[in-house]
C-alpha cells in the first residue's frame, strides 16, 4: 500500500507523450476528474467507526478497497481518519500504522474545514503521545497555522491541556518567520497560558522572551492585567476553616526550580513542574528540623493525609498557585518598572487600578515595590486605589495604609470627579456580591459601620461635612432590612425559649415518679438520677428565661445605627449562648427522666436515650452556630482592619 501511493505521487506531475501532443485533451481530461462527484460520506462510515474505536484492522481492510480513503474528508467538517484518531486519544496504534501510509509532504496539507492539521487536534484534546508521533514524522507541523492563525500550542493553552503546552514549547521553533513567541502570537500566547492558570509556564515563558511582558494584546490586554482579573489565583486566608487554615500552615508546597534560567529548565520546562527538586515549605517547626529521615516521613505522612482528606490536596494546589503567582508577579514588574518612566506609569496604570477594585492586593503591594508612583493612578472617575477599595469593601487592599508613611495622607484626601471623597464612598451601600459575603443584614450592617469608622479615623474632620456633587454629605444611608432581620431572628427565638421555659416549668412541679403521700418529698429524691434531673431542669428553666428577656429586649430595641455595633449583636450573642444552654439542659433533664422511669437496673437504656438526646443539640450546634461564630468574631475579636504585612511601601 505504502509503495503504491508513493508511485502514484512519483508519476502524478509526469507527462505522457499523448499529453504532450494534446495538450487540450489532458486539461479537459483534469477537469473532468475535477467535476467527478464525491463519495458520500455514509461510504466512510465504517472508517469513522474503526478511527473512533482504534480498530486498525477493520482499517487496514477498508484501506485495501479504497486506498484514497488514507487522507480522504470522511466528516461533514473536512477530517480525516487520522484526525479523527488523534481526537480520540486512545489510538496510539492506529495514528503510529496511519502515519505510514501518509508521506511527509502531504501530512501538512491534511486539514480540516478551520485548516486544522491533526496537530491541532492533538493539541485540543491534549493527546500528548499521538503529537510526538506527528512533530517526529514532521516537525514543520509545530509551526503551522490553522485558518484562523493559531498554532498549535496556542490550542494546547486555550483548552487548558497543560502537558501539552509543556511539550510544545519545547518543539516549536521560534527561528521561524513570523516568530511564533514574538508579537501578536507571542503575547496572544502568554495571556492564554494565564487565563489557563498555568503560572509556572507563563513565568518560563516571559523568562525566555522577556519582551511579551511589556506587549499588549489587540484588545489592550497586557500579561499583568490578565493575572490583575484572576483573584483566584490568591489564596485568601480569611476564607478557609478552621480546619483548612491549620492545612494551609502545614502543607509542604511543592515548588521545583522553574524559574531559573539554566540549560536544563530551557531545554524542557515540563521537567520543572514535574521532576525538578521540591524543597519543602512547611510549618516553622518542621522547616528547622535537620534530619532528612523525618523530612520523609512528613512527606509520606502528607501523602497519606492528602488520601484521606480530598480538601488537603486542594489546600495545597492552591497554595501552589498562590506562591507561583507571586513569582510571576513579581518578574513582570520588574520588567515593566525598568522601561522609561511615562511608559511604566501607563502600564502599571490598569492592573493596579484591577487589582484593588478585585481586591487582588498581592499585586497592588507587588506593583508599588517595584514602581512607587503607581499610587497615584487614577481611573476614568478620578478613584485611585484606597478610594476603589473602599467602594469595593476590599479590606485587604485598605489595609495597605498600614504599611506606608505618612504619604497616606495626600492619597486619602483626594475626590473623584463627582467630589466624593473616601468618606462618601464608605457611606455607600457596599456590592451585593461582597456585602452577601456576611450572613444576614444585621451582620452586613455591623460591617458597613466598621467600614465607616475605619474611615472616618484617616480623613481631616472637615471630610465628615464635605457635600459631593449630588449635595450630600457622608452621612451613612443604611437600609431597614437590618432592624428587620434582628426583629425576625429575635422572634423566632422568643417563642423557642418561651416553650422551653414552659416545659421546664411544668417538670419542676411534676418531678417524675411522684410525691410520697406521707412526707411529701418526691420518691425518687434518693437516686442519683433525680439529682441530674433536679439541677438540670433548674438551669433550663433559667436559662431559657434569660434568653427570652434577652430576645424580648432586642424586640424592643430602638434600632440607631449606632446599636448595631456592639449592644445588638451582644444581645442576639447571649440570647444564642443561653437558649443553645436551656436546649441542652433540657435534654439532660428529659433523659434523666427517661432512666428514672423505665430505665430502673436497666443501664443499657443511657446509650440509646443519650443517643437521641444528642440530636436535637447538634442540630442547633449545626444551624445556629455559624452564626454564633460570626457574632462573636465580628463584635469582639480584632476586626478585618490593621497591619497584616512588614513591607514598607511608600
Amino acid at each position: 500500500m505504502r509503495l503504491l501511493l508513493q508511485s502514484k505521487n512519483k508519476n502524478a506531475p509526469s507527462s505522457t507523450p499523448m499529453e504532450a501532443k494534446e495538450p487540450e485533451n489532458a486539461q479537459s481530461s483534469m477537469a473532468m476528474e475535477q467535476k467527478e462527484p464525491e463519495k458520500d460520506l455514509n461510504w466512510y462510515l465504517p472508517l469513522y467507526k474503526a478511527a473512533l474505536k482504534g480498530d486498525w484492522e477493520s482499517a487496514r481492510s477498508f484501506f485495501d478497497q479504497d486506498p484514497d480513503a488514507v487522507t480522504a474528508k470522511i466528516t461533514k467538517a473536512s477530517e480525516t481518519a487520522l484526525h479523527i484518531a488523534v481526537g480520540t486519544g486512545k489510538a496510539k496504534n492506529f495514528v503510529e500504522e496511519l502515519l505510514n501510509l501518509i508521506s511527509t509532504e502531504a501530512l501538512v496539507n491534511l486539514r480540516d474545514q478551520a485548516g486544522q492539521t491533526a496537530l491541532h487536534y492533538a493539541a485540543i484534546f491534549g493527546n500528548v503521545e499521538a503529537a510526538k508521533l506527528l512533530v517526529s514524522k514532521d516537525p514543520v507541523l509545530t509551526n503551522t497555522q490553522s485558518g484562523s492563525f493559531l498554532l498549535p500550542i496556542h490550542l494546547a493553552a486555550g483548552y487548558a491541556n497543560k502537558d501539552m503546552v509543556s511539550y510544545l514549547l519545547t518543539v516549536t521553533r521560534d527561528d521561524m518567520d513570523p516568530n511564533p513567541f514574538a508579537d501578536k502570537s507571542g503575547v496572544h500566547l502568554l495571556n492564554l497560558v494565564i487565563r489557563a492558570e498555568f503560572y509556572d509556564l507563563a513565568l518560563y515563558i516571559v523568562q525566555l522572551y522577556p519582551s511579551l511582558a511589556t506587549l499588549k494584546s489587540p484588545a489592550g490586554n497586557t500579561a499583568l492585567i490578565m493575572i490583575a482579573e484572576k483573584p483566584s489565583a490568591f489564596l485568601r486566608r480569611s476564607s478557609l476553616s478552621f480546619w483548612q487554615r491549620l492545612m494551609h500552615s502545614c502543607v509542604p508546597a511543592k515548588f521545583g526550580t522553574i524559574y531559573s534560567q539554566d540549560e536544563t529548565v530551557k531545554e524542557n520546562p515540563a521537567v520543572t513542574t514535574q521532576n525538578a527538586p521540591k524543597p519543602c515549605y512547611c510549618a516553622p517547626l518542621l522547616r528547622q528540623l535537620s534530619f532528612s529521615g523525618c523530612k520523609k516521613a512528613y512527606w509520606v505522612l502528607w501523602e497519606v493525609i492528602e488520601c484521606l482528606v480530598p480538601q488537603a490536596r486542594f489546600i495545597r494546589n492552591t497554595r501552589i498557585m498562590h506562591l507561583q503567582t507571586l513569582r510571576l508577579v513579581k518578574y513582570l514588574c520588574k520588567l515593566i518598572a525598568g522601561l522609561d518612566y511615562s511608559t511604566a506609569v501607563s502600564m502599571f496604570e490598569t492592573p493596579i487600578l484591577l487589582a484593588a477594585s478585585l481586591g487582588n492586593s498581592e499585586i497592588v503591594e507587588e506593583i508599588l515595590e517595584s514602581f512607587p508612583p503607581a499610587i497615584w493612578s487614577r481611573n476614568h472617575m478620578g478613584q485611585n486605589i484606597f478610594l476603589l477599595a473602599v467602594a469595593n469593601r476590599q479590606e485587604n487592599v485598605f489595609n495597605l495604609l498600614y504599611q506606608m508613611s505618612e504619604h497616606k495622607k495626600l492619597a486619602m484626601q483626594l475626590q473623584d470627579r463627582e467630589k466624593n471623597n473616601i468618606l462618601h464612598l464608605a457611606g455607600g451601600l457596599a456590592p451585593p456580591a461582597q456585602l452577601n459575603l456576611v450572613s444576614g443584614a444585621a451582620l452586613q450592617m455591623q460591617r458597613e459601620l466598621q467600614w465607616y469608622k475605619e474611615v472616618e479615623k484617616h480623613v481631616l474632620p472637615d471630610f465628615k461635612d464635605t457635600k459631593n456633587s449630588k449635595r450630600r454629605t457622608p452621612a451613612v444611608e443604611f437600609s431597614v432590612e437590618g432592624g428587620k432581620w434582628m426583629k425576625d431572628t429575635a422572634n423566632s427565638c422568643t417563642v423557642a425559649a418561651a416553650l422551653i421555659a414552659t416545659i421546664a416549668f411544668a417538670a419542676s412541679i411534676t418531678v417524675p415518679g411522684g410525691n410520697d403521700g406521707d412526707s411529701g418529698f418526691p420518691i425518687f429524691s434518693n437516686n442519683r438520677a433525680f439529682d441530674v434531673f433536679a439541677v438540670f431542669d433548674a438551669l433550663s428553666l433559667f436559662s431559657s428565661t434569660a434568653s427570652m428577656l434577652m430576645f424580648l429586649s432586642i424586640l424592643t430595641a430602638r434600632y440607631a445605627e449606632g446599636d448595631f455595633l456592639y449592644a445588638l449583636p451582644k444581645r442576639l450573642i447571649i440570647g444564642l449562648v443561653t437558649l443553645f444552654l436551656s436546649i441542652t439542659s433540657m435534654m439532660i433533664a428529659f433523659s434523666a427522666t427517661l432512666y428514672l422511669v423505665f430505665g430502673h437496673k436497666k443501664a443499657w437504656t443511657l446509650i440509646p436515650v443519650a443517643a437521641l438526646a444528642c440530636l436535637p443539640v447538634t442540630l442547633f450546634v449545626t444551624l445556629q452556630f455559624p452564626l454564633l461564630v460570626s457574632m462573636v468574631r465580628s463584635t469582639y475579636f480584632p476586626g478585618i482592619f490593621g497591619k497584616h504585612g512588614e513591607r514598607f511601601l511608600y
